[in-house]
């Protein structure tokens, strides 16, 4: 298991929504600036569906990004299983008015090093942060 997380200076409420909107996926979902995501799909209840398509910039790659939605507690939680069978889970955590703590864990995959991947997310996590605040 991997973990990243981030301090975001900006309410649960607000960081829940841009977390969970397809609209704001497309604005902060990727962990460098040759990168983008052109389309967000959510359908957020327990055994939906989301999708991210995610592409290099300059048109050399891109790969589908999805899963499904195990358990959601509103501005607390999100469990999913990605679509390689993969479990991630975030935690959303309020530290006063203004702040929110967001914690990922997710199961690794066996292509990348772990470093690698844990860098990937967090800069995917840094990305959300800047666009959240």
């Amino acid at each position: 298991m991997i973990t990243v997380k981030a301090t975001i200076n900006a309410p649960i409420q607000k960081v829940w929504m841009f977390w969970t909107s397809p609209e704001h996926i497309v604005k902060w979902n990727h962990a460098s600036d040759d990168w983008h995501t052109t389309f967000a799909e959510v359908d957020l209840r327990e055994g939906g569906k989301f999708l991210s398509r995610m592409e290099a910039k300059d048109g050399s790659f891109g790969f589908d990004f999805w899963g499904v939605y195990d358990k959601l507690i509103l501005n607390q939680q999100i469990e999913i299983t990605l679509g390689d069978d993969r479990k991630v889970s975030v935690t959303f955590s309020s530290l006063d008015d203004d702040k929110t703590e967001v914690i990922e864990t997710f199961e690794a995959e066996t292509t990348n090093p772990v470093e690698l991947q844990r860098g990937g997310w967090q800069a995917i996590l840094d990305n959300f942060k800047k666009y959240a605040e």
